[in-house]
């Protein structure tokens, strides 16, 4: 089940998002019970967080004591640039987040719709060609564009996330023909399903179709039981990549009896 990603070799595919849950208890619980080698902070919610701590009473350190229930879960942060309009916007952040937290890697969001939240490509591209030329490991949040997602790849990025469905939906995998093509297009990159996955079974559905990791966040911290819900999509995702290394049956219109028994006697 090990893959290895920007030069790091991790022991699970599950990606795990850090917002919305009802505390901070929880989150840690979630994290381990997901197993999750990685995790996802939206920068612009943290160092919000960050200001509000600072003028709080009696010296209040509730951003510290984040970050240091993160790395005691010994996952690595991903750093992201959720709620970012323009490229302009996303590179001065993801400059920020190498200096706050010490690393290179950079989730890339720009979005370009406020309705479904969709990444604009063309501010993406700008975004991941300066961030690739100053030194960035860049995750772009992207559409499932065959021809968006080459581009990215042109610009020097090595892993890329297209989307399963528009963020916080939880529809699954609206565009399966899309994604299977860009398996089938780009069988040496690292492709990672990020948002809109609602469930275990969507979560499955991905691996099966051959990508390398899911990411998500709602669909655990806003569940009855997120520590629970957390450890079923651990489950989903290793049965999933399990099935498709194993070989899945192809499809087929006309039934296959599985035990022939003409010609033979029968007992």
């Amino acid at each position: 089940m090990s893959f290895r990603i920007a030069d790091v070799e991790l022991s699970s595919r599950f990606f795990l998002g850090t917002s919305s849950y009802p505390s901070p208890q929880v989150l840690q619980q979630a994290i381990a019970a997901s197993g999750a080698q990685v995790v996802t902070v939206g920068l612009k919610r943290q160092l919000a967080a960050v200001s509000s701590s600072s003028s709080a009473p009696n010296g209040q350190a509730t951003q510290n004591d984040f970050y240091q229930l993160i790395r005691q879960s010994g996952a690595r942060l991903l750093p992201n640039t959720a709620g970012c309009r323009t490229a302009r916007e996303a590179v001065t952040l993801a400059h920020m987040a190498r200096e706050l937290f010490g690393t290179h890697w950079i989730k890339l969001e720009v979005v370009g719709d406020e309705h479904t939240l969709q990444p604009d490509p063309f501010e993406l591209l700008t975004a991941t060609t300066e961030l690739v030329r100053a030194g960035f490991e860049v995750f772009p949040y992207c559409t499932d564009d065959l021809v968006s997602c080459q581009r990215l790849l042109d610009a020097g990025c090595r892993i890329l996330m297209p989307w399963g469905a528009p963020i916080g939906s939880g529809q699954g995998l609206i565009n399966p023909y899309a994604l299977r093509t860009l398996r089938a297009r780009l069988p040496d990159v690292p492709l990672i399903v990020d948002a809109g996955i609602g469930c275990p079974s969507d979560a499955a559905l991905a691996m099966e179709l051959g990508f390398d990791a899911v990411l998500l966040n709602s669909a655990v911290a806003l569940a009855h039981q997120p520590v629970q819900m957390a450890q079923a999509f651990k489950m989903g995702i290793q049965a999933g990549r399990l099935a498709y290394e194993a070989g899945i049956m192809a499809t087929q219109d006309m039934a296959v009896a599985t035990t022939p028994v003409t010609g033979r006697p029968f007992l």
